[in-house]
């Protein structure tokens, strides 16, 4: 039996590593941040291309932080 991240593999899953894993990486694209050191930029990329579940996830996290970001005052 699988445990930790090997047991969030599945669907979308991409050199090692599974999308929870990607969407952490968005989340820090999103925010600025420099990404998790097991999904760099190139990979990245390439798993966004491939996985519409992930490519969604980063469509709603961008805009959730430009509204936010219309929400602070002058």
């Amino acid at each position: 039996m699988r445990s930790g991240i090997a047991a969030l593999r599945g669907i979308g899953d991409h050199v090692g590593v599974c999308c929870a894993q990607f969407r952490v990486a968005v989340s820090a694209r999103v925010d600025g941040e420099a990404p998790p050191p097991e999904v760099p930029d190139a990979v990245l990329d390439a798993h966004l291309l491939e996985c519409p579940e992930c490519r969604r996830w980063g469509e709603r996290a961008r805009r959730l932080r430009e509204l936010a970001a219309g929400l602070d005052g002058p």
